[in-house]
């Protein structure tokens, strides 16, 4: 499938405050889109090996939308997310304290349909959504 990308961001913010951020639905619904006219309505996330998740992700005129799911394959609280997803692509997202700021980092295998500058640039967009949410509460 091509080489992994990595996209990150340092979060101002406890690493517990930002762990929460990241995978608590009710924070989920309001930063995993990439573009100011999309939208996240849903988010169901079992944070667990073997636990699965779907993110509703939909354009705010109803004129498309997917699910973003898949399947945890290792959890270490406050360090490491690792998932498959449904096409069976994998991801993995660490978090590390330096301070009082948090980094975030997502490695991922990309799709073959589009660029791989465009996968990059839209899951950073995702991520840069994700600060803006994290530094706010």
């Amino acid at each position: 499938m091509g080489k992994e990308i990595t996209v990150y961001t340092e979060v101002l913010g406890e690493l517990g405050k930002v762990w929460n951020a990241w995978t608590s639905p009710e924070h989920i619904v309001h930063w995993n889109f990439a573009a100011d006219s999309w939208h996240a309505p849903a988010a169901v996330n079992d944070l667990r090996v073997g636990g699965k998740f779907s993110y509703r992700m939909e354009a705010k005129d109803g004129s498309m939308g997917f699910d973003f799911s898949g399947v945890y394959s290792e959890v270490i609280e406050h360090e490491l997310i690792a998932y498959t997803m449904d096409d069976g692509r994998t991801a993995r997202i660490t978090f590390e304290a330096l301070g009082d700021s948090t980094v975030v980092t997502e490695v991922f295998e990309p799709e073959t349909m589009n660029a791989h500058e465009l996968q990059q640039a839209g899951w950073q967009m995702i991520l840069d959504n994700f600060k803006r949410h994290a530094e706010s509460l």
